[in-house]
């Protein structure tokens, strides 16, 4: 009897041990936020995946109607594999398990990413099994340049996705913008140009108005702005509030550039000496390029209240 209670204890004693483990593991997720996934040009990008999914296994009968829904089991990833790479994998055709279909998406997501090379991918079993669309659209995308690098999707499609991350302390989020393709060489062109021409306008303005852009010269005050408006704290050990030297200022602007490109602004032409030397056509453009981003999303925020109103009093 003893016996028996001192095993229950410890098997009590390692099931608390084991929760107390779990308490302190990371977990980290990112989403779509709702209001991307209303983006136009993310339908299109999805209508554009479904029909090349449709089109390459046509002979196979198999019909997808949803990214998210259609692909986590692993039975259309393998049938893509065995299309485009010629890898016919001996697994089950139809996994009905949760944990069935996790092994099948192991084999199959092995013999891709050998073929995909991409260390830093955003996918992983995980995801796509539990219907990630970010994931799934990374996967996909990745997939299509490798094996029809021909095939033209939807370019410059981005999208504003919330990183959860759940730990023992609590729960942290953040928005971030992701990029699911690049913009093409027309785009990028068309959209310097327009910015160029604007800074040029700015650039006739009286030297007085023009000075103000010479207070973003050492990066405090660009970053706090950055921080302010993307909903981040940028830890102060990461930068110099008050800088003394050129050295530091260089350090912060260098800093606030490589934000906004990770941001998927288009400032990687700007040098961060430019800025610092209180170039007026450089930090314009700066300024220019993260005021364009939040006017725009402004815009977005506008049109879809608007939208929700008129649906509301339609009723």
């Amino acid at each position: 009897m003893e016996a028996d209670v001192a095993q229950a204890h410890n098997e009590q004693e390692q099931e608390d041990r084991c929760m107390d483990a779990e308490c302190f593991q990371v977990a980290k997720t990112k989403m779509i936020q709702p209001t991307s996934l209303q983006d136009p040009k993310l339908e299109k990008l999805k209508e554009a995946l479904v029909d090349w999914i449709n089109r390459t296994l046509k002979e196979e009968h198999i019909v997808v109607r949803s990214l998210d829904e259609d692909l986590y089991d692993g039975l259309v990833l393998h049938h893509l594999l065995g299309r485009l790479a010629g890898v016919h994998l001996p697994l089950e055709e139809i996994a009905l398990s949760s944990s069935a279909q996790i092994r099948k998406l192991e084999a199959v997501m092995k013999e891709l990413d050998k073929r995909l090379d991409q260390p830093d991918s955003k996918w992983d079993v995980s995801s796509i099994h539990k219907k990630n669309l970010l994931a799934t659209l990374h996967l996909l995308v990745a997939m299509v340049r490798y094996f029809q690098p021909e095939l033209e999707l939807p370019s410059g499609v981005k999208v504003q996705v919330a990183l959860v991350e759940v730990s023992g302390k609590g729960i942290r989020s953040e928005v971030q913008t992701e990029v699911l393709t690049e913009e093409s060489d027309s785009e990028n062109l068309s959209r310097t140009d327009g910015d160029a021409n604007r800074v040029e306008q700015l650039l006739k303005m009286e030297a007085h108005k023009v000075a103000l852009v010479k207070q973003f010269s050492d990066g405090v005050i660009l970053l706090l702005l950055i921080g302010q408006l993307e909903g981040f704290f940028i830890p102060l050990c990461d930068f110099s509030l008050t800088p003394v030297d050129h050295a530091q200022m260089l350090h912060n602007v260098s800093l606030a550039l490589s934000l906004l490109t990770h941001l998927g602004l288009h400032v990687s032409s700007i040098q961060a000496g430019d800025v610092v030397t209180q170039d007026v056509a450089a930090t314009l453009k700066v300024l220019f390029a993260l005021f364009n981003k939040h006017a725009r999303q402004e815009e977005k925020m506008a049109a879809k209240s608007i939208g929700d109103f008129h649906l509301l009093h339609s009723k």
